[in-house]
């Protein structure tokens, strides 16, 4: 295996991983095959008194002495070139920033755009610098066998191909507090015209709202939809001037969804937690007055 001729990271791990799972069930069947056989045929019915006066066999002793050893060092040959090849990205990749925060995920890409899915071109090799804000997390791709820790203040990176258009599940594969099974996003792989359109979608002329360049900047939209479709934070679909219960202080109370109460809930979330959700949200300390505002401005947008 020559880590250099390797273009996706399945290529890398798959055949790995059946070389080894190949050789140890040859072994399980083959050592069980031969146990239950000698159980059979020198069982102590049919041969109450030892037979035989060998003491040894260099041979036989050879054998299972270096059988095993190159067994043992194939494995790790080609354990070493997958990893190799895993950590040797190919020429021409899209670089993106991932940014992991409890519970969410964020993509930025290099001329500015920002989005809580991560949207690659098919077919071309993607290069994902990984940061955390917080805590240790784990990006993990399980379609693209690819895993790697996410740890504050630590520079690392992951790198992936999809083959094909489509939707791949994205996990953290690190618990990292109450929220860890929400923070679940996807990798959305288009034909490279697709993407390329959706890239310079501000080039374009249409201009996002900066309340909702602030929800993909902080991976908001990880947690809370614009659509009504549940997550694990309620959505903002007709959340504004709408009649919610929520727990302050302890205590069940019924409050109407205004500026005021937009603005508590950003600046601090575990004040009046809605009822039905955990108290996952985190605090936004960096955010300005005016991020605050823009916020609330299109939240109430939504309808």
């Amino acid at each position: 295996m020559d880590p250099n001729l390797i273009t996706t990271t399945q290529a890398a791990v798959d055949p790995v991983f059946m070389f080894i799972f190949g050789a140890c069930l040859v072994l399980l069947v083959g050592i069980t095959a031969v146990m239950v056989w000698f159980s059979f045929r020198y069982r102590r019915s049919r041969e109450p008194e030892p037979t035989s006066q060998a003491d040894g066999n260099l041979w036989l002793e050879i054998v299972w002495t270096v059988f095993p050893t190159i067994l043992v060092m194939a494995m790790f040959y080609y354990g070493w070139a997958g990893y190799l090849a895993l950590r040797n990205v190919p020429k021409g990749a899209l670089e993106v920033t991932a940014t992991a925060r409890m519970w969410s995920w964020s993509f930025a890409y290099p001329n500015g755009r920002t989005s809580p899915k991560l949207y690659v071109p098919a077919g071309k090799p993607v290069k994902v610098d990984l940061v955390s804000t917080d805590v240790l997390h784990g990006f993990y791709l399980p379609a693209f066998r690819v895993k790697r820790d996410v740890v504050p203040g630590m520079k690392n990176y992951a790198w992936f191909v999809a083959t094909k258009p489509g939707s791949y599940d994205l996990f953290c594969s690190q618990y990292c507090g109450t929220g860890h099974s929400a923070m679940i996003t996807t990798v959305e792989a288009l034909p490279e015209a697709e993407f390329t359109a959706w890239l310079n979608h501000k080039e374009q002329g249409v201009t996002e709202h900066p309340g909702k360049q602030l929800l993909e900047k902080h991976g908001c939209l990880g947690c809370h939809s614009l659509d009504g479709s549940p997550k694990a934070g309620p959505t903002f679909k007709g959340l504004n001037r709408s009649t919610i219960k929520v727990v302050r202080d302890g205590k069940p109370v019924t409050v109407t969804v205004d500026d005021a109460y937009l603005k508590e809930s950003i600046r601090k979330p575990k004040a009046a937690i809605v009822e039905g959700f955990p108290p996952i949200m985190p605090d936004y300390p960096d955010l300005t007055d005016d991020d605050v505002k823009a916020l609330v401005e299109f939240i109430e947008e939504i309808r």
